[in-house]
């Protein structure tokens, strides 16, 4: 552990509380998709859920061996206010929507290095001179609710790939029409159909319009209708599955698992392949397609020399993911002994 935290660290009081928390248009429209939230909510518990140890390196003279040592108060809860597991899963959610999160060091240890942080939402946090979509390292200006931040007090975490609301906004935008479109649909309580003049002087646009309106009107409180012999009603032949685009938003969200670096069955999209057998493997193939380069993001930025001493770094409990639900399989029983004697 380290030494005794200070009681705050310079410039914490600039973000000690959200005056606000707004979630941006752009977040917003993104967690509304369920293909994307679920797999933002999958990648995001790995990240909270996994516990952190603090290691060095040793020269063995063939190979580097990790020394795993005593880790630091924050591993276990960075933010002294809230859990690990809340700070953890916004902070990778914030990496899987912008690219980039922020924790302000809230108080350092004597030694100087950060004792306690507190999570920045990054859709609040502005960077003038680092514009997205596309980040080139850290910010050296940034304003957090409108105040300046020093930089200096900001851990900033960077993803290898920009955030899906930039490099995904077209995807998760087709998504969104096409549930849209099949909820025009679902609320339509009647058949789909056209009202046809099929004699008398011909009505205008208004006229016509007024008459399907309340045709519509009608319908929703009255099973049956009823038209003059100057107008019919013609139901459109076309099988209700079009309508709904069952198939454009399955394909759409096969696109979003391609998106998001998941598999589609652990989204739950195409599960015809899954046995017991590779339903084992589930969990490498979160870790390996999706979460890893989250957790490389998290891990990395905090074995950095301004978080821990030269030489000490901190990685995630894989192993202790991997195999807490790994099931065993019984013993085989053992045959009976032979009894050539045959007695009872």
């Amino acid at each position: 552990m380290g030494s005794a935290p200070i009681a705050a660290a310079a410039g914490a009081p600039q973000g000690s509380s959200f005056i606000s928390y707004s979630v941006g248009a752009m977040e917003e429209a993104a967690l509304s998709v369920p293909t994307v939230a679920r797999a933002i909510s999958l990648l995001s518990t790995v990240a909270a859920t996994l516990n952190l140890k603090s290691y060095t390196l040793q020269w063995t003279g063939q190979a580097y061996e990790k020394l795993f040592v005593e880790g630091e108060s924050w591993m276990s809860r960075p933010d002294p206010r809230t859990t690990r597991n809340f700070v953890m899963a916004k902070t990778a959610r914030d990496l899987i929507l912008y690219g980039r999160a922020f924790w302000l060091v809230t108080g350092r240890y004597s030694t100087g290095y950060p004792a306690t942080f507190q999570w920045l939402p990054a859709n609040m946090v502005d960077t003038p001179n680092n514009a997205p979509p596309e980040w080139y390292g850290p910010a050296d200006e940034l304003r957090f609710n409108g105040r300046e931040l020093d930089a200096k007090q900001v851990v900033q975490f960077l993803s290898g790939s920009q955030g899906i609301v930039y490099q995904g906004r077209r995807a998760i935008e087709i998504a969104l029409r096409l549930d849209q479109s099949a909820e025009r649909f679902a609320t339509n309580e009647i058949a789909a159909g056209y009202l046809q003049q099929k004699g008398g002087e011909p009505m205008s646009a208004e006229e016509l319009a007024e008459m399907a309106a309340a045709w519509a009107s009608n319908r929703r409180t009255n099973a049956i209708g009823a038209l003059n012999e100057m107008v019919s009603f013609e139901s459109f032949d076309v099988d209700p599955s079009r309508l709904q685009l069952v198939e454009g938003r399955e394909y759409q969200t096969k696109e979003l698992s391609r998106l998001m670096d998941i598999p589609a069955y652990l989204l739950a999209i195409d599960q015809s392949g899954m046995t017991y057998a590779n339903a084992q493997q589930a969990r490498q193939d979160l870790i390996l397609f999706g979460a890893r380069p989250i957790l490389h993001a998290l891990q990395e930025r905090l074995s950095m020399d301004d978080i821990l001493p030269r030489g000490r770094h901190v990685e995630f409990a894989l192993d202790e993911y991997l195999n807490e639900f790994v099931p065993t399989m019984p013993e085989p029983a053992e045959a009976p002994a032979a009894n050539p004697q045959g007695v009872a």
